[in-house]
């Protein structure tokens, strides 16, 4: 697949919403949040896209029980579940190494926008690859970003990372729409919550750069059994009380879109 050209911008006029999802460091559970904010957009009435963007390792095939594609067969992008799908791990077997440099990275992403026949679509959400390399700035300076929501742990560790990814798209003058906190805490028996990472990370880093903090994500294991079961947990076990956090954060996004143009017009943010 070729991609555009370098700086080109690319149009995606039938879809409405392009939302990049996105950490600045890898462990905090940011290709779980891409895909289970993408059914729980589905579960809202959206017609949603979830574009895998990390060509090194892709998750979106065993999150979604999907595999390799014969392309001449089955087109792109593939439906699963309700949603529009695209990631490397359909092009490539799961035990082939991607051993590629930067540019031919770039275009690979350059290519699922372009190429991929994405058709109308409400969202399409884009699961970046941790960090701030040359994804990210390919999606950034080409794709038609409404903004990013950033992921981040309640730990400082995970903040300072995270600061590094609101930077870099800030400088690529992508606005930010929110900040999300993964592993906020864990429900114990008693109904007591522990926070076994610390709390309020989040709510700092939203604080710190003036966007909403969109939502409070708890830790279960059933999320990462899901995930690995090729079901997430939105739609496997939808009364389960993480898919209704999933759900509400859905919501809020859905409200925050609401209130924002379609043409990417959001206001800076400084940090």
């Amino acid at each position: 697949m070729n991609g555009p050209m370098p700086g080109q911008k690319i149009s995606l006029p039938g879809v409405k919403h392009v939302i990049a999802i996105a950490s600045g460091k890898g462990g905090v559970g940011k290709s779980t949040v891409a895909a289970n904010l993408a059914l729980a957009l589905h579960m809202h009435g959206q017609r949603v896209g979830l574009m895998d963007a990390d060509i090194y390792g892709p998750s979106v095939p065993l999150m979604f029980n999907l595999g390799v594609v014969d392309q001449t067969k089955v087109p792109f992008p593939i439906e699963q579940y309700g949603l529009k799908l695209m990631s490397m791990g359909f092009l490539l077997d799961p035990n082939q190494a991607v051993i590629w440099r930067g540019p031919k990275v770039a275009q690979a992403v350059g290519s699922f926008l372009a190429q991929v026949p994405w058709g109308e679509l409400d969202f399409l959400v884009i699961d970046l690859p941790p960090g701030t390399g040359d994804a990210q700035l390919t999606l950034s300076q080409q794709a038609p970003l409404t903004g990013a929501v950033i992921v981040t742990q309640p730990a400082e560790v995970s903040l300072i990372d995270a600061r590094k990814g609101v930077r870099m798209f800030q400088e690529v003058r992508v606005p930010i729409l929110g900040i999300v906190e993964n592993m906020s805490y864990l429900t114990m028996p008693d109904g007591n919550r522990l926070s076994p990472f610390g709390s309020g990370g989040g709510k700092k880093l939203a604080n710190e750069i003036g966007v909403p903090l969109l939502g409070e994500l708890p830790i279960d294991p059933q999320v990462s059994a899901c995930g690995d079961s090729g079901e997430p947990i939105v739609r496997k076990l939808p009364d389960h009380p993480v898919s209704k956090s999933y759900v509400d954060l859905a919501n809020t996004i859905m409200n925050e879109m609401a209130k924002r143009p379609t043409d990417g017009g959001l206001p800076q943010v400084q940090l």
